[in-house]
């Protein structure tokens, strides 16, 4: 097998296996039903930082770190991309404890196409008037939800924002993966460590195997992470873009048919745009044809 095919497997392996993990991460955290979304917050931020640490250790990318933290600008823009995946991973993990994994769905559904909408309000791209329609469908999803609900479905758009928001800072910082989790990582460890601190005497009324549970949030949290960038050094962004829909869908499929969550059918209309509005935008990405020459 020659050198690109390899390489090209590689990468497909790393994107599927972020996906999936990122996709099942509502059973994970099922398991710790029962314990405040702060608390397990915080431990996935400390065994976070743990297992980075022995990455960087066998890797010796911590050579690459000094001149990061020592760049202002980068700084700023670790901060504010840790800022918000902290806000995305708290929202996240306490939408699933509370029930509301159809939320979390919509959510990652929606991020594509308002990833879109940021790169036309702040990098200057350009839409299709196909496109344009695909993102008209998702702001109709968004009123479906919210008219059934009778308020802003604010879960979902949450995720969304503070996820598409992370993605264009870190597309800003253009640092490597493991670097810039590193840097995300210590910068909200303070934090972690301040309220698991405050909280440690309720830590100790937890079972002991949901005190191994959250251990083990280290290892789950950090490893799509860095498949995830592995993956995007390689692949081309079509396909990444692609793949990143395995992990919603398996969210989805967990929601209506192991937690029982009521697909009531205004959110099933509401989830009809959104996939209408995907297939529309995917669609328009296809590769077109040159026209054949005339004769």
């Amino acid at each position: 097998m020659n050198a690109p095919a390899t390489s090209l497997r590689d990468g497909l392996i790393a994107a599927f296996g972020a996906y999936v993990i990122w996709g099942l991460m509502p059973l994970y955290l099922r398991l710790l039903t029962g314990v405040p979304a702060g608390d397990v917050l915080a431990h996935r931020i400390g065994w976070s930082l743990l297992v980075l640490a022995i990455v960087l250790a066998a890797t010796g990318a911590w050579r690459r770190l000094p001149g990061i933290v020592a760049d202002r600008r980068l700084l700023l823009l670790m901060l504010a991309s840790a800022v918000a995946i902290g806000i995305n991973w708290l929202v996240y993990t306490w939408a699933i404890l509370a029930g509301h994994v159809l939320d979390t769905s919509l959510g990652y559904f929606i991020n594509p196409l308002l990833n879109v909408l940021f790169g036309v309000a702040l990098l200057g791209e350009r839409l299709t008037r196909v496109q344009w329609a695909a993102v008209g469908l998702a702001a109709l999803g968004v009123a479906v939800q919210t008219v059934a609900l009778g308020k802003l479905p604010w879960v979902s758009l949450v995720l969304a924002v503070s996820f598409g928001l992370y993605g264009l800072i870190r597309k800003k910082a253009g640092i490597d993966g493991l670097s810039g989790l590193v840097i995300e990582t210590l910068l909200l460890a303070p934090i972690a460590f301040l309220w698991l601190a405050t909280r440690s005497h309720a830590l100790t009324d937890l079972p002991g195997w949901q005190l191994v549970v959250l251990a083990a949030s280290g290892i789950i949290t950090a490893t799509p992470l860095l498949l995830f960038g592995r993956a995007a050094r390689i692949l081309p962004l079509t396909t990444l873009g692609l793949i990143q829909y395995l992990s919603p869908t398996l969210v989805f499929l967990q929601a209506v048919f192991l937690f029982g969550e009521p697909l009531v059918p205004a959110r099933l209309a509401a989830f009809a745009c959104i996939w209408a509005g995907l297939a529309l935008y995917t669609w328009s990405l296809r590769p077109v044809a040159p026209a054949a020459a005339t004769r």
